[in-house]
């Protein structure tokens, strides 16, 4: 990979350096949080994203590499590599171009080209290609051979044109040239399919759009070819072929004979037929590349801030699955989240069944001492939420938790493993509840995919999605830290080089010696070796240790290091990190050395002022307004309180507690032009929103953030309706226009020579 160290420093504007001692970690075992975290003085404090694109694009390399590998192999096999060809495929930087030096020696299955060949043609259309005067039609006469299916000079003269045709397609200059061509100068062209006008009546918007391919934000790229895939909707990604054609042939036209008629006729079969196919096929790949990154990025910000939302913390919680008919399923946790208790309670089908309810849900509260009470965000949601808070429970927080997931984690083996004994409905209310005490730890144990806060996350790359996926949850559950002794196995598998084996493993161990009372009894859990307690130590806490560090972020390795700072300074371990006087005494000089630098002892100073901190902000009890239930109940102009369920890059969904979120469209976001929805709001935030528009037979919710739920005053709206409109202008046009081509005086015979194009191509 040392090869590869400049390209990947210069391509992410990483120090050579900074990346070399990355690179080394990595392939010592080390993960991205523990390098971001404990390696600060090797790497020079790269944080977690930029380490992650240093592994990511040194994977990419080594792809390349072992492709590269293969292709030199076959070439040398075939005997037609040279020092030349050898040196431009050594050079190759992308898989594409190292694909395009390839694709003349490629095997592959019969083609025009090939058969042509056979027939012994191709010193024939080397001699057209070359473009010298000749008599064509003569020169081809002397290969018509009845044998070989040539009855004339003319099939002798197609034939030869199938050659060029290929040489051009296989060209790599020619390709580099079309790609960027089509990169440039491509459209999204999109129509309704025949006779799918009502079925596809959730792509109204692409019945008829048309804009540039390389402007195309990911969102309505991933909805079109979604369109496409159902069969829904017809759709093009190409350049005017004209303008592609005349390149072609001002690259390959080099006379004004016979012959170069006949390569003019090449061009245009082999552009038609092989090129732009071709062309299309990649240009579509990539935009759809391009837009799973984009899609990816955004559902794993929301994922971050969905698993890092505010956790209630430990206490006696008591979980409610609402429902009318079937009832609600009413379960009781302790502050560990052990289900004590659970039973069903009917407030929704009548007046005995009410008074049973609230006689149930008191004695419950009472005998468990409860203190918070959950209640999920589905159907009967907001009815049984009216119903528990006018029961005046004195001293208890009532909170509508998004339930998103819960019905896909009871039905789980994870769900039937923690609960044998218990049907689904339970299942899914202990998960409501854990989720309101700690939302990370109750959300590992469900596919991020399936808690609702993706942008087209089941069309996107399926790998990249759950590589990104597991990152932001790793990530997630090493800044929070890990409290080894509750611990589920789930959350453990996420802690920085553990796993799911040797999280069962310390499940396991705990469950028959009991709980840890340090962090080096972690050494005795079979297969846990040093190198993955070195990755994991410092990211699992034990409360209450007899090594007052194991309740820290401090990294074992360091423990030294803090006793000789205590002993510096007279005092215990412990004495030190009760004390914010003696801290501020420490001189970080004075403890540099070659192994630790500022950026450690910095660390370990904050970690002594609050052991095992929680980066999560402070949990806020939050509640819907009162009367709005449903989206019927919604009218213009209403201002509600809600909570942000989604972000995407058109805007956010928010939850105002009507079992619909409503959807604040970017220009909405602010007084003022939002680029970023992310910019102005995060998954989780309340938000104050303005009803701008209720459609109920579509179940659409508009709604708004501006000061004044329109706008705040009619010229700024105006100037955001225009810079929308400009917007608009510039990517998407009507059909029968071309959005790229620029108004040019043009003389008669190139007009003559479009005109001839465009009908080649109708």
């Amino acid at each position: 990979m040392n090869n590869h160290l400049q390209h990947i420093s210069t391509t992410l504007n990483i120090n050579s350096k900074q990346v070399n001692a990355t690179l080394t970690l990595l392939d010592e075992g080390a993960t991205v949080p523990f390098i971001s975290r404990y390696r600060k003085e090797l790497t020079g404090s790269l944080d977690e994203v930029q380490i992650a694109a240093i592994r990511d694009l040194a994977q990419q390399l080594k792809e390349l590499d072992k492709r590269r590998e293969a292709v030199l192999k076959s070439i040398t096999e075939q005997g037609k590599l040279t020092p030349e060809l050898e040196k431009k495929i050594n050079a190759a930087e992308t898989l594409t171009i190292l694909e395009d030096i390839y694709l003349p020696y490629k095997q592959k299955r019969k083609t025009k080209a090939s058969v042509a060949r056979e027939k012994g043609l191709e010193p024939l259309a080397l001699r057209i290609l070359a473009q010298s005067s000749i008599d064509v039609e003569n020169e081809a006469t002397a290969y018509i051979d009845g044998e070989k299916g040539l009855a004339n000079a003319d099939q002798a003269l197609a034939g030869a044109r199938d050659i060029i045709a290929e040489i051009i397609n296989e060209d790599a200059d020619t390709r580099t040239k079309m790609r960027k061509y089509f990169e440039q100068k491509a459209t999204y062209k999109s129509v309704v399919a025949k006779g799918k006008e009502t079925e596809a009546i959730k792509y109204k918007d692409y019945f008829e759009w048309e804009e540039s391919a390389k402007n195309a934000p990911s969102h309505r790229v991933l909805a079109m070819l979604r369109g496409e895939e159902e069969g829904l909707l017809k759709l093009d990604v190409l350049p005017p072929d004209e303008e592609a054609i005349l390149l072609l042939e001002k690259q390959f036209i080099t006379g004004n004979n016979s012959a170069s008629q006949q390569v003019e006729l090449a061009i245009y079969d082999g552009y038609k037929r092989l090129l732009r196919p071709a062309m299309e096929t990649e240009l579509r790949a990539a935009i759809k590349q391009k837009a799973d990154e984009e899609a990816i990025r955004v559902f794993a910000a929301n994922a971050r801030q969905l698993l890092m939302a505010a956790p209630l913390g430990q206490k006696n919680v008591m979980a409610i699955d609402p429902g009318f008919r079937t009832g609600c399923k009413v379960v009781c946790l302790d502050r560990q989240g052990i289900l004590l208790e659970n039973t069903t309670v009917y407030p929704h089908t009548g007046q005995a069944n009410i008074k049973d309810a609230e006689w149930k849900i008191n004695q419950l509260c009472e005998k468990y001492e409860i203190e918070a009470i959950a209640i999920g965000n589905g159907t009967a949601g907001r009815e049984t939420e009216a119903f528990v808070r006018g029961l005046k429970l004195a001293n208890v927080t009532i909170v509508m938790v998004n339930e998103s997931g819960a019905s896909i984690y009871s039905a789980s083996p994870l769900a039937r493993e923690e609960f044998p004994d218990h049907d689904v409905t339970v299942r899914g209310a202990v998960s409501i509840g854990r989720r309101l005490m700690d939302p990370l730890a109750e959300l590992v144990k469900i596919d991020p995919k399936s808690i609702g806060v993706g942008q087209y996350q089941h069309d996107v790359d399926q790998n990249k999605l759950q590589q990104s996926l597991d990152d932001t949850v790793m990530s997630c559950v090493n800044a929070v830290g890990v409290e080894l002794n509750t611990a589920s196995k789930q959350i453990l598998a996420y802690v920085s080089g553990l796993g799911e084996s040797l999280a069962q493993n310390i499940i396991n161990y705990r469950t028959v010696n009991g709980a840890f009372k340090n962090r080096a009894s972690l050494k005795k859990v079979p297969r846990l070796g040093e190198k993955a307690f070195e990755q994991a130590a410092g990211f699992l806490r034990i409360r209450n240790a007899e090594q007052p560090l194991d309740s820290s972020g401090v990294h074992p390795e360091r423990y030294d290091l803090v006793k000789q700072m205590a002993k510096d300074l007279a005092v215990s371990v412990a004495e030190l990190m009760k004390n914010t006087a003696l801290q501020k005494q420490i001189n970080l000089q004075k403890y540099v050395s070659s192994e630790v630098g500022l950026p450690t002892l910095q660390d370990i100073v904050k970690e002594l002022a609050k052991p095992g901190r929680d980066p999560r902000e402070q949990f806020e009890a939050f509640s819907f307004a009162d009367g709005v239930n449903s989206i019927e109940d919604l009218k213009k102009g209403m201002k509600l309180k809600g909570i942000v369920t989604n972000i995407t890059n058109f805007g956010a969904f928010v939850d105002i507690g009507v079992h619909q979120d409503g959807l604040v469209h970017t220009s909405q976001l602010a007084n003022r032009f939002v680029a970023n929805p992310n910019e102005v709001v995060k998954v989780s935030q309340v938000v104050q929103v303005t009803v701008t528009d209720v459609d109920v037979e579509r179940k659409r919710i508009s709604l708004s953030m501006k000061e004044d739920g329109v706008a705040k005053d009619k010229e700024q709206g105006a100037r955001n309706k225009d810079e929308v409109q400009k917007r608009n202008e510039q990517t998407r046009k009507p059909f029968n226009q071309n959005p790229h081509k620029k108004e040019k005086e043009v003389d008669g015979d190139l007009q003559a020579k479009l005109a001839k194009l465009k009908g080649m191509f109708k």
